[in-house]
């Protein structure tokens, strides 16, 4: 299994109230596109939050998070949820506001 089926369509759902967006498998699993740039996806049970550096560095305050170090460094502006994190879709929702907002202010050049 590369990703959580469950998962992504549950994060399917909820960016479908606030956004556009388009899929596209990614890092081993599949990832969701807002104003052209990545916004959050899904990598086996993990969410995957582009929150930018600040966003980023605030959100790994939080329980249940950690860098995105896929290739083996970590990421400054993108973050892991573990599923512990996201196995209620009013806490889901809010990580995945955040994602949106940012991508939503994200310039596409």
């Amino acid at each position: 299994m590369s990703y959580d089926p469950r998962l992504a369509d549950r994060v399917r759902t909820l960016l479908a109230r606030s956004c556009i967006f388009e899929e596209k498998k990614m890092f081993g699993g599949v990832a969701y596109m807002v104003n052209g740039k990545m916004c959050c996806g899904v990598v086996k049970t993990d969410l995957v939050l582009r929150l930018g550096e600040d966003g980023a560095r605030a959100a790994l305050t939080r329980q249940d998070t950690r860098p995105m170090d896929f290739t083996g460094r970590p990421m400054k502006s993108m973050i892991y949820v573990a599923a512990a994190g996201t196995k209620v879709d009013r806490d889901l929702e809010k990580w995945l506001l955040l994602a949106i907002a940012f991508a939503k202010q994200t310039v596409v050049r």
